[in-house]
């Protein structure tokens, strides 16, 4: 079952499950400025990339993109990278690490990333 944050994304096209398969305690949105704060259950890694999701992750939505990003992390060449943005286009979905982008298949989001175990977010 989707949470009401899970579809909200879907409002700015983007992929519902693009949020891991774990409990989602809160969300809120500011409509004028995007500016958006989800609380999880607790931290989250999926073997998925994005790798880790902080209990709260917050940053700036807008149609088909996520911006000022906080609180996804991604491990490449042996370090933890912040994911600073995401954007869907088309059948794609974009993630970015400073200014370095990944493709991903949006039907890899096709389900919710389910969570591997639980983890601190520090």
């Amino acid at each position: 079952m989707l949470s009401w944050a899970h579809v909200e994304v879907v409002n700015y096209d983007l992929p519902s499950n693009l949020l891991p398969d774990t409990t989602v305690l809160g969300y809120a949105v500011n409509r004028t400025t995007g500016k958006f704060t989800v609380k999880l259950g607790g931290a989250c890694k999926i073997t998925l990339p994005p790798d880790n999701y902080f209990a709260t992750i917050s940053g700036k939505i807008v149609q088909g993109k996520i911006a000022e990003l906080d609180g996804i992390r991604v491990r490449a060449f042996f370090k933890w990278w912040s994911i600073t943005g995401m954007r869907s286009s088309d059948d794609d979905i974009f993630f970015e690490v400073s200014m370095v982008t990944a493709k991903y298949p949006s039907k890899n989001f096709n389900d919710r990333p389910p969570c591997d175990g639980q983890h601190s977010s520090s």
